[in-house]
């Protein structure tokens, strides 16, 4: 497993487009296709299924319940419940995963119909018609559906991963803004805090005025005006640092933004 998270790709892709970019893949291969999400619930319509597949394997109970763990629990290149050939392939952007294009339902070679009549009363089908229907199925060699399954997988996979970047950079240029804004904010504070450290250093100064005026009497009011005036000095402090600070992280803000 190549990936750590799962995304819903309904959010990502216009699923009608997929489904077209599928549909031309099908006629130009002769392959069936279909896709599941992350969930492995089916998120495009059965494209290219023949009859053997459709009206008869998945048109019965216990045929359509194997289709349909082949379809979660399939790999890569694989024979499906039934004997015919499918592929798998994952939808993985940066360690996230989509779902999955599934496809194939092609023989790569002529078959045993003896083992076709064998599935057949397996899954509850008429076995003649069953074979009859097996004769209308795209025989193909093994490199020519392993190559088809590699360019859909593929051309997904870049569709998705376009739209994921897109929006994810939406999302991060959103999240600049808002960090922006915070910094005002916090600018602004600052330059509240500011005044308030000018009005402190200016009662201290009167204050110790006022003291030496009152003489013995002001001793103790004395003392408030100082310890007034070093509070004032360490906001002033605390604030110059902060500044500072506020300052560099802005610069690199716009550094970013600006991409450099």
């Amino acid at each position: 497993m190549g990936w750590s998270k799962t995304a819903d790709i309904r959010k990502y892709v216009d699923l009608g487009v997929m489904e077209k970019i599928m549909k031309e893949w099908s006629v130009a291969t002769g392959m069936a296709t279909i896709a599941m999400d992350a969930k492995g619930e089916y998120v495009s319509g059965e494209i290219g299924f023949t009859d053997f597949c459709m009206k008869y394997t998945r048109g019965s109970q216990e045929g359509k319940k194997r289709c349909v763990q082949c379809d979660k629990d399939g790999k890569d290149t694989y024979f499906c419940h039934a004997g015919l050939m499918d592929f798998s392939k994952e939808i993985v952007v940066d360690d996230t995963y989509f779902g999955k294009i599934i496809g194939g339902q092609v023989l790569p070679k002529e078959p045993d119909e003896a083992e076709f009549r064998k599935i057949a009363d397996e899954i509850g089908v008429d076995q003649d018609k069953y074979i009859e229907a097996l004769k209308k199925v795209k025989v193909s060699n093994m490199e020519a559906i392993k190559a088809g399954a590699d360019m859909l997988g593929d051309i997904i996979t870049q569709m998705v991963s376009s739209a994921y970047y897109e929006k994810n950079s939406d999302i991060a240029m959103h999240k600049l803004d808002e960090v922006e804004a915070c910094f005002n904010e916090i600018f602004s504070t600052v330059s509240n805090l500011s005044q308030i450290e000018r009005n402190q250093k200016i009662l201290a100064l009167n204050a110790s005025i006022e003291a030496a005026r009152a003489g013995e009497h002001g001793r103790g009011f004395a003392i408030v005006a100082k310890k007034v005036e070093t509070l004032a000095s360490d906001i002033g402090n605390y604030n110059s640092e902060i500044t500072g600070k506020l300052n560099k992280l802005a610069e690199l803000m716009k550094q970013i933004t600006q991409g450099k």
